[in-house]
């Protein structure tokens, strides 16, 4: 969408940016808004009035978010418990994690009642972390499910389509070129049949990038959630990922070499690029963070579970994934099969 965009060449160059992203298809919760996908957001994201026009305000995103976000959790976490056999009563703690939305009571709420999970059910949320929540939420599920009694539902729900952001600046544009809505659940724990995309959560390593506060930030404005993302991320990732990785890897008696698959977060195509560069990885490496990317966008915090999901059925031995947020922040997860 040309949302504040004036004049022919501003609009070519959003076309430009577009076909650029690597992205063929994307969701958006906005596109129940009619027949039209293409035209139905547009009932949410008028034609701005001119040039200080910056669209809805963030209650009136809030208020949608609180309508539509339970709607996918739902379906996420249904999905999750029939394909890990797992009845909804036997869950005993409950991990969600969104950076796109607020409201209270909120989704672990609305999940134990549509669910019918135990009210007893321990409940923590990872909120406004960025595209690395879910491996937040699987290392605190991971945590949990220590106990061999503890049976753990992950769920992660995105809705960036109602972030769009009004206006020229180029680096709100990047971000409207390559969000999109999601939702994806897991459950952890001791499973008879974990299901096709069962994972064994080995190891997690964190890592705040030094001298880059500013390469990533998510901040509350009046007119939506904004992100900036500085043109230096790339080169940020080619410095000092690989080293990190490498030491990381080391604690665990393997080397890069050693790991048989790589579920790397498309934050998007550069940033993907400067993922594989610093680790030296083969384009063959890339290929599921990529076929995500292309057929779902960036779906923030759920788009890594979209990853493994696919790995699942090609992948076997050690594998790492990868997240970077705000911060700039990076977060591995070393899972074997």
């Amino acid at each position: 969408m040309d949302l504040g965009c004036h004049g022919p060449e501003q609009r070519a160059w959003l076309k430009r940016l577009s076909l650029r992203s690597g992205i063929k298809s994307r969701g958006s919760v906005l596109a129940r808004d009619g027949d039209d996908q293409l035209e139905a957001p547009r009932k949410f994201y008028p034609p701005a009035t001119g040039p200080n026009d910056r669209g809805p305000t963030t209650a009136a995103r809030m208020e949608r978010y609180a309508r539509e976000a339970p709607v996918l959790a739902l379906q996420a976490a249904a999905a999750a418990l029939e394909d890990a056999q797992v009845d909804p009563g036997q869950i005993t703690h409950l991990i969600t994690a969104s950076c796109t939305g607020f409201f209270s009571p909120g989704l672990d709420a609305t999940l134990i009642e549509k669910l019918s999970l135990p009210r007893e059910v321990q409940r923590l949320h990872v909120g406004f972390m960025g595209c690395h929540a879910a491996f937040n939420a699987l290392a605190a599920a991971r945590d949990a499910a220590a106990n061999p009694n503890a049976k753990v539902l992950v769920c992660c729900v995105e809705l960036c389509s109602l972030h769009l952001a009004y206006g020229t600046d180029p680096g709100k544009l990047v971000a409207n070129a390559l969000f999109a809505d999601g939702a994806a659940a897991a459950v952890i724990g001791r499973i008879s049949d974990g299901g096709e995309g069962a994972w064994h959560l080995d190891d997690f390593s964190s890592y705040l990038i030094p001298d880059s506060p500013d390469a990533m930030t998510w901040t509350i404005g009046d007119h939506g959630f904004e992100m900036t993302l500085a043109a230096g991320v790339p080169a940020i990732i080619r410095r000092h990922l690989g080293s990190w990785c490498e030491s990381w890897l080391a604690r665990r008696d393997l080397n890069i070499s050693d790991i048989a698959g790589w579920a790397i977060h498309p934050g998007g195509p550069k940033i993907l690029a400067a993922v594989g560069e610093a680790l030296e990885l083969e384009p063959e490496d890339l290929r599921f963070s990529q076929a995500v990317l292309a057929r779902h966008g960036n779906m923030s915090s759920a788009t890594i579970l979209f990853i493994l999901r696919q790995m699942a059925g090609e992948v076997s031995g050690p594998c790492v994934a990868i997240g970077l947020g705000p911060g700039l922040m990076a977060e591995g997860m070393l899972l074997n099969r």
